[in-house]
C-alpha cells in the first residue's frame, strides 16, 4: 500500500512539472477579503483596485461611511434683482467641527457641479463654480425673473463621500405661476439632435425602479460630457427632490439609458445633456409618477 501511495505522488509531482514545462501556470489565488466600491455608485464593489465600469471613477478601498457636509451659499447682493449678475459664494465645512473643506477629488472633471432650476421649471443651468484660493467656489449668474430657485450642489470633499446639497434663492417680485406638470414624453429637436425617451415600466412608479431610454438622432459624433455618455436632474414638481445621475448603460451608440428610483409619488421634469461633434444638447420630459396601489 505505502508502495502505491509513494507511486502516485511520484505521478503527481511528475504530471505538476510537465504542466509547468508546457507553459500552463497554476489557477490565480482567492482574491482578498477587501472590498473596492466606487464613491459615486455604491452599489459598484470589486474585490481589487481599479475603475468604476459606470461612470470612470476610481474605486476606493472599503465602503465609506455616508456623512453629509455643510454648504453655505452667500449670495452677493442678497436679494438680487432679474437680469442683473449676482455673485455665488458656496463655502463647504466638515460635519464635526465646520472647518472649511479645502480638498476635493474630481467628479466628472469637475470639482463642483452646480444646478440652478426655477420655480416656474423654464430655467435650467448646469455649470462649475470656480474652487478660488480661499476654498470658496464662486460663480456669477444673472437670475431672470423673480420667484424662488433652487440651487444644487454635487462635490466630493477628498476622504468623504460625494455630496447632493440643495439651497434656496428668493429674488424680489411678483414670482411666476405655480407649475402644472403633465406627462411629456415627446421627442425634443435640440441643438443639434433629436432626443426621444422610452421609460419601463411606461407608468413610473414611486420608491422603485424606472428603466429611462434615451435615443438621439443621428446616433453619430456622440461624445463624453465631462467624463460621462450623458446627464440627466430630475427634479419635482414642488422642487423638494433634486437627482443628478449618470447613465447605467451607454457605449458611444444612439441608446443610453438611466436608472431612476423616484423617492415620491410627484410630477417630475428630467433634464437629460448629451454632446455631439462638440455642442451640448440639452432637453426636457415631464414625467408622472405614481404611488404603488
Amino acid at each position: 500500500m505505502k508502495t502505491l501511495f509513494r507511486i502516485a505522488m511520484i505521478a503527481g509531482l511528475l504530471l505538476a512539472a510537465a504542466g509547468l514545462f508546457l507553459g500552463q501556470v497554476p489557477a490565480p489565488l482567492p482574491a482578498s477579503g477587501e472590498v473596492w466600491s466606487c464613491p459615486m455608485d455604491p452599489d459598484v464593489r470589486g474585490h481589487d483596485p481599479g475603475k468604476c465600469p459606470r461612470c470612470g471613477m476610481n474605486l476606493v478601498k472599503g465602503i465609506p461611511e455616508p456623512v453629509e457636509y455643510v454648504m453655505d451659499l452667500r449670495v452677493v447682493p442678497p436679494a438680487p434683482k432679474p437680469l442683473q449678475p449676482a455673485k455665488f459664494e458656496f463655502t463647504v465645512r466638515d460635519p464635526w467641527k465646520e472647518r472649511p473643506v479645502l480638498n476635493y477629488q474630481l467628479v466628472h472633471e469637475r470639482l463642483f457641479h452646480m444646478f440652478v432650476v426655477s420655480q416656474d421649471m423654464n430655467f435650467f443651468v448646469h455649470n462649475h463654480p470656480t474652487l478660488e484660493k480661499d476654498g470658496i467656489f464662486r460663480y456669477n449668474l444673472a437670475l431672470p425673473q423673480p420667484g424662488m430657485y433652487r440651487i444644487l450642489g454635487d462635490f466630493y470633499p477628498d476622504g468623504a463621500t460625494p455630496q447632493l446639497i440643495a439651497k434656496t434663492v428668493i429674488v424680489p417680485g411678483k414670482p411666476p405661476a405655480p407649475v402644472e406638470l403633465t406627462r411629456d414624453y415627446s421627442g425634443k429637436d435640440v441643438e443639434n439632435m433629436r432626443v426621444e425617451l422610452v421609460t419601463d415600466p411606461p407608468q413610473p412608479i414611486a420608491h422603485t425602479k424606472t428603466m429611462m431610454f434615451f435615443r438621439v438622432k443621428p446616433g453619430d459624433g456622440l461624445e463624453k460630457l465631462l467624463g460621462a455618455w450623458g446627464h440627466m436632474l430630475a427634479a419635482s414638481d414642488d422642487l423638494i427632490d433634486m437627482i443628478h445621475s449618470h447613465p447605467f448603460l451607454a457605449d458611444g451608440g444612439p441608446e443610453i439609458q438611466f436608472n431612476m428610483i423616484f423617492p415620491r409619488a410627484r410630477n417630475y421634469r428630467v433634464w437629460v445633456q448629451f454632446q455631439r461633434n462638440g455642442v451640448v444638447n440639452t432637453a426636457h420630459f415631464d414625467v408622472p409618477v405614481k404611488e404603488l396601489e
